[in-house]
């Protein structure tokens, strides 16, 4: 299982940085409302994400919503996303298998109490940035810039492109 969580942070990573790309190619004044609801997303993204982060390491509680009022600038936002990609690629890369499916007990920002174990909650991790770059897509065709693909299928046979010449698995 550690493996292929490892490479669905990778696919994350690579994923969040296609989407970037992409909406820097926005015309910002022509669209202004498709640049403030990608910030509003990644800021959601970003916030979900380091509320987990703390979660499982049992730190303080980083933020009391999942979402702000004012909204961080666009670069902002993405180095704190790459960093919460950077610092979830260690995190899996050193968790033991023993570990992984050790639960973990915390009070969501809405006051109920949630368990999740180590591997659910990176999935959801996964999941969830994957569900938020599907609507920041929409925004991108809506705003008249292709959507990068950014499937799991994509990322692999870009990382290891010998895979269309010979079907090889390494």
């Amino acid at each position: 299982m550690q493996l292929m969580l490892i490479d669905a942070f990778k696919y994350k990573q690579w994923s969040d940085q296609r989407l970037a790309d992409a909406a820097m190619k926005i015309d910002k004044v022509s669209f202004p409302h498709a640049i403030a609801f990608i910030r509003q997303q990644l800021n959601h993204m970003v916030r979900v994400e380091e509320l987990f982060q703390a979660r499982l390491t049992g730190g303080p509680v980083p933020h009391l919503s999942t979402n702000t009022e004012m909204v961080p600038e666009f670069d902002a936002l993405m180095q704190r996303v790459h960093a919460s990609n950077h610092w979830y690629m260690r995190y899996t890369e050193s968790l033991e298998d023993c570990r992984y499916q050790e639960a973990v007990s915390f009070e969501f920002v809405d006051g109920r109490n949630g368990k999740m174990t180590r591997q659910e909650i990176l999935f959801h991790v996964i999941n969830h940035g994957t569900y938020h770059r599907g609507a920041m897509g929409h925004c991108l065709d809506l705003a008249g810039v292709p959507h990068p693909a950014d499937t799991f299928t994509v990322f692999i046979h870009t990382a290891e492109p010998m895979r269309r010449e010979s079907g090889v698995l390494n």
